[in-house]
């Protein structure tokens, strides 16, 4: 039986790309998994289907991550049903690109909200648990966006730096509680995502000349929500094919 067995991790935005790939790779080392999502009931389920027809379990969390009110019922909920929770993975992420002279409140504040504040609304749940119970793990999803800044890119930019800040104070303050707190940082990865990128343009703008796949950013975050992991905290790490 692996050491993780009967944990269980929160996956925030895990019906598809980056979030699912975290699930499954979360199942596959014995966790229950329980996959949140706001809308796409479908394929959430498929991310579902896939941990079950691997031999793992998990569950299905509908709720909007930006929305406070919902996220503290929710939250109730899944505390109700499963106590301190063991691993959060907070991935839910939106892009709105556009130049910022064009940029309207509303578009700042959906990014904003979705990106950052999510990470206010989970997380001061998840951590308040795991500070009693002494142990846990959490993993923010930030973006290479959040350490370079990138054209066109002002609030997504914005609210990824936001993360890594965020991840790097929480840190210091759980660290005597052995909860350790990272952040994981992709560059341009293979999803649905950046569809509407010139992606051969893109791939000329990274060095090692390719797109990175999904399940090698969940690798990461499985290994920093593993026993292994134990002195890793307040790190951002990049994934990224060697931009700098």
């Amino acid at each position: 039986m692996n050491s993780n067995q009967s944990k269980t991790a929160l996956v925030t935005g895990a019906s598809r790309g980056i979030g699912r790939a975290i699930a499954l790779a979360l199942a596959d080392n014995g966790h229950h998994v329980i996959v949140n999502y706001r809308s796409r009931t479908d394929e959430a389920q498929e991310t579902l289907s896939q941990i079950e027809a691997a031999g793992g379990s998990g569950e299905l969390a509908p709720f909007d991550v930006a929305d406070a009110a919902a996220t503290d019922a929710a939250m109730e909920q899944i505390h109700t049903a499963h106590g301190a929770l063991d691993v959060l993975v907070n991935n839910a992420g939106i892009r709105r690109d556009m130049l910022m002279i064009w940029m309207e409140q509303k578009d700042w504040q959906e990014v904003i909200d979705t990106n950052l504040t999510s990470f206010f609304n989970v997380t001061r749940h998840v951590v308040k648990e795991m500070a009693k119970k002494r142990r846990g793990r959490i993993v923010t999803i930030t973006s290479t966006s959040g350490l370079t800044g990138v054209s066109g890119q002002t609030h997504y930019s914005a609210s990824k730096a936001g993360l890594i800040a965020a991840s790097k104070s929480l840190a210091r303050e759980v660290a005597k509680r052995n909860i350790t707190v990272n952040a994981v940082a992709p560059g341009f990865i293979k999803t649905d995502m950046i569809d509407d990128l010139p992606i051969e343009e893109v791939k000329f703008s990274i060095p090692m000349n390719r797109l990175g796949q999904p399940e090698e950013v969940a690798a990461l975050v499985a290994f920093l929500c593993s026993p292994a992991a134990a002195y890793i905290t307040g790190q951002t790490i990049a994934v990224n094919g060697g931009i700098v």
